[in-house]
């Protein structure tokens, strides 16, 4: 009777173990990301693919399909189930109280940290010094793109968050006319548009004319100039997470940061045509000298 008992046990344990693997899990992603991410898949495997080039390519659809392939290579192949929105800040507290396994955006080294022990941080995906980004605005904003030197700032206004640290620490030591504080990423984006404000910092967009355009927003790319955002990005995993521990062993076991193959933005989108080697074939923003900096900082697997 026990045996028999022992054994049903043991049955109905395999069966919750795969039933929680077979259940989707639900990630929020912003709107606008996952339409460029399907856009860049275009039907195809995202755990199959090798060339990362194309229109679609953006740091946001980098960092999902990255971190996918890495947590398969590591051993975790729990599958997910997006939920695209206006999303912002909220998946911050849903990892902080388990309710999110990992976000599939990478933060700041100085955001992550923020938030204590209730996260695994993984190494840097890009690493300090690496990341620049552009500054984005109206296209009828003319006196944004008459930029030549930066006391030409003190005229201008800008648009970010404080719980951006980095983002907010580089403006605010710029010597703007003014920083305004809004915490969505869209309202910022369509402030700028209505040139209620004059400029934003934005990843690089593999645009060939240097525009960004989402649904009746557009922003223009100023050229010639870039702006460099002194902190390592990293993905987040929740601690209090079910499988949180899981997926974080599985991303250290990938070995994701010891792989020469990710360093967005690194250094604008300048000298595409001087980068050499795997990496400018995924990412054209990457000069010959980001390439050859690149190093291989790996620690030990943690339990």
């Amino acid at each position: 009777m026990h045996k028999t008992c022992r054994w049903f046990l043991l049955l109905w344990l395999l069966q919750s173990c795969f039933s929680v693997l077979a259940k989707p899990l639900t990630i929020y992603i912003r709107d606008d990301v996952y339409q460029d991410y399907l856009a860049f898949l275009n039907g195809r495997d995202v755990l199959e693919l090798t060339d990362f080039s194309g229109s679609f390519m953006r740091r946001d659809v980098a960092d999902m399909v990255l971190l996918q392939q890495a947590l398969k290579l590591g051993g975790f192949h729990q599958s997910f189930q997006y939920l695209p929105g206006k999303v912002n800040f909220r998946n911050t507290k849903m990892l902080e109280n388990g309710e999110l396994l990992l976000s599939f955006d990478t933060y700041w080294l100085s955001d992550a940290a923020k938030l204590g022990d209730k996260v695994y941080i993984s190494s840097p995906i890009v690493k300090r010094g690496q990341y620049m980004a552009g500054i984005y605005a109206s296209p009828a904003n003319s006196k944004v793109f008459a930029i030549k030197k930066q006391d030409d700032l003190k005229q201008l206004t800008a648009v970010s968050t404080p719980k951006w640290h980095t983002d907010w620490a580089t403006l605010s030591a710029l010597p703007l006319k003014e920083l305004i504080r809004e915490d969505e990423w869209l309202s910022q984006a369509r402030m700028v548009h209505m040139q209620w404000v004059d400029f934003m910092l934005m990843p690089f967009y593999p645009s060939t004319d240097g525009s960004f355009v989402l649904e009746q927003i557009e922003l223009q790319l100023v050229p010639g100039v870039a702006v460099l955002l002194d902190d390592s990005r990293h993905f987040v995993i929740s601690k209090q997470h079910p499988q949180g521990k899981q997926a974080y062993i599985a991303l250290r076991h990938a070995d994701f940061s010891c792989h020469e193959m990710y360093a967005v933005d690194a250094q604008d989108m300048i000298a595409i045509d001087k980068a050499e080697g795997l990496l400018s074939q995924w990412f054209p923003q990457i000069t010959e000298d980001a390439v050859s900096e690149l190093k291989c900082y790996c620690d030990d697997d943690e339990d």
